[in-house]
């Protein structure tokens, strides 16, 4: 265990990082909280005005000035907790002269939802691969969740998942808070990529939306997202799990059918018929299944599981086929 005065910090400055600032400020266990992003006009106005410009800028952030910063490896050095916020596509770009001394004997607990392009790695191989962090000091944390009901101190579940449960208990520790209640799991795999797969099938659910079908449509693609999600990872990570828990159907659900939900909207205007690059631009925000499902398609080379909801959202974004036609072939093959 480490002393009462535990040192985290969070790297990344979207939404998301916002929100998990504000649940470890608002949580009572005694900890010193630092902050890395990159933009460092959004340091510079947190610093002065303790509001992140960009991000749920009407939550307050109540952490020495100090401790907010753009230089990754000063911050790292003084942490031994290190919550990892940034887009899956961005992780090698942001970690760019960081090398596995710099992350030795820390702690790395990983709020991203996506797989690392290239690579096709969920974070915890990638970091295991690349920076010899071990599986037994890296933790998940999974939804359902989203960052503006955060902000709002609306209650919501967080699933903590490390391959050592006492770990994943002690960090859980320092995220309960009035509105947040946390739930532990030893399934880093499934809960990394359910969290992936769920931002697939939210798209294919905002295609669906755009293109007009109705809830109706919509409630039989979500039972089949989630049978298809079952077998995805029961191929992958074969273990004793409960695929109706929180982590995987709850994730799943807020995912396809919250208006918060980024991955919906960008599905949606694409059955709206925008191309992916217009999409992308108006929403100002990164929509990891759009990285996720080329990555998983190649991912899925390997397993070859059925997974005709990926394949659909896959022939769409990737193929340019016509939202329209697939989905109907798609309506053909669900049950």
């Amino acid at each position: 265990m480490h002393t009462k005065n535990n040192k985290v910090a969070v790297v990344g400055g979207g939404s998301w990082a916002t929100a998990n600032v504000k649940i470890l400020t608002d949580n009572t266990t005694e900890k010193e909280i630092f902050w890395w992003m990159r933009n460092t006009h959004a340091v510079e106005h947190i610093q002065k005005f303790k509001h992140n410009p960009n991000y749920l800028s009407s939550v307050e952030i109540n952490i020495p000035a100090q401790n907010v910063s753009s230089d990754l490896k000063a911050i790292i050095q003084k942490a031994d907790f290190i919550l990892l916020n940034v887009p899956a596509a961005f992780l090698k770009d942001a970690l760019t002269g960081i090398t596995p001394e710099d992350l030795s004997g820390k702690k790395i607990i990983s709020a991203i939802k996506g797989i690392v392009p290239d690579e096709n790695q969920i974070i915890g191989e990638f970091l295991n691969q690349h920076y010899n962090v071990s599986f037994d000091d890296f933790i998940v944390i999974s939804g359902p969740c989203h960052a503006e009901e955060v902000a709002l101190e609306k209650l919501s579940y967080l699933t903590i998942a490390s391959r050592d449960t006492t770990l994943a208990a002690e960090f859980a520790g320092m995220f309960n808070t009035r509105y947040i209640k946390t739930i532990i799991s030893d399934d880093i795999y499934g809960t990394e990529y359910g969290a992936v797969l769920k931002n697939i099938y939210a798209i294919a659910s905002g295609i669906c939306h755009g293109l007009g079908y109705g809830d109706n449509f919509q409630a039989v693609l979500i039972s089949n997202a989630i049978r298809e999600l079952m077998r995805f990872v029961d191929a992958v990570h074969p273990i004793n799990r409960d695929i109706k828990e929180s982590a995987y159907l709850g994730d799943l659900l807020v995912t396809a059918y919250s208006q918060f939900s980024r991955n919906r909207t960008f599905g949606n205007m694409i059955g709206k018929g925008y191309t992916v690059t217009s999409a992308q631009l108006e929403m100002n925000m990164v929509a990891e299944g759009y990285y996720a499902v080329n990555c998983l398609h190649q991912v899925n080379k390997q397993y070859n599981v059925n997974m005709p909801i990926c394949n659909a959202v896959y022939a769409i974004l990737y193929e340019k086929r016509p939202p329209v036609q697939e989905m109907k072939h798609l309506a053909e093959k669900l049950s």
